[in-house]
């Protein structure tokens, strides 16, 4: 589990008049851009905030830092084996809002075989797709996003089963607030792109 990763959301007029099979491409072609791209960006990086690029794509995506995770997917991947940890305990509301919300973004699920790049937003080519960790379009966005605002004024009532059945003292996400805190930075991310209408890419450089 040495992957990073790198949490972007992009507007529909930057990859959606594009074929799936160029989408990638054109995504880290604008990110890498010489001067004004967010590769080797001059500007503070800034956690729990994001990093716009300049020039012709300013208006067009945007990079999330998420708190406390240094780039790293770890914390995302071990959110995922608290949240396997805790579910049983959770009130079932509470249990299916996030069994949604997790499975659409960083969780295996419980055979730890759900994929979280949707269908057609890339080509289905490995070799042209290497790297893409998650891909949710606008409308998979605004329908994760409404179930974080359903579930958000709840989580707080998963506490005391988190600290019975989740907590661990040493490691990632080793304690409730970590948790919440890592949830709510992926509800910052939804809930921006759905505000705007734009999709969500997770990649691993």
């Amino acid at each position: 589990m040495g992957l990073d990763i790198t949490v972007i959301i992009a507007g529909w007029s930057l990859l959606g008049d594009v074929p799936p099979r160029e989408r990638l491409s054109r995504l880290r072609d604008a990110w890498y851009a010489d001067e004004t791209g967010l590769w080797d960006h001059d500007a503070p990086v800034v956690e729990g905030d994001w990093a716009w690029p300049r020039g012709p794509h300013s208006a067009s995506f945007a990079v999330y830092e998420f708190r406390g995770t240094l780039g790293s997917f770890k914390p995302h991947f071990w959110a995922g084996e608290r949240w396997n940890s805790v579910r049983d305990h959770a009130d079932p509301l509470v249990r299916t809002e996030l069994d949604t919300l997790l499975l659409g973004l960083i969780w295996g699920g419980l055979d730890h075989a759900d994929e979280h790049v949707e269908p057609g937003f890339f080509c289905d080519d490995p070799a042209v797709t290497y790297g893409v960790l998650l891909a949710r379009s606008p409308d998979s966005v605004r329908e994760l996003a409404a179930t974080w605002e359903q579930v958000r004024p709840r989580l707080g009532g998963l506490r005391g089963a988190f600290n019975e059945h989740a907590a661990v003292p040493e490691g990632w996400i080793g304690d409730f607030d970590k948790f919440s805190d890592l949830l709510d930075d992926w509800g910052r991310v939804l809930s921006e792109a759905a505000r705007r209408g734009w999709g969500v890419v997770g990649l691993s450089e």
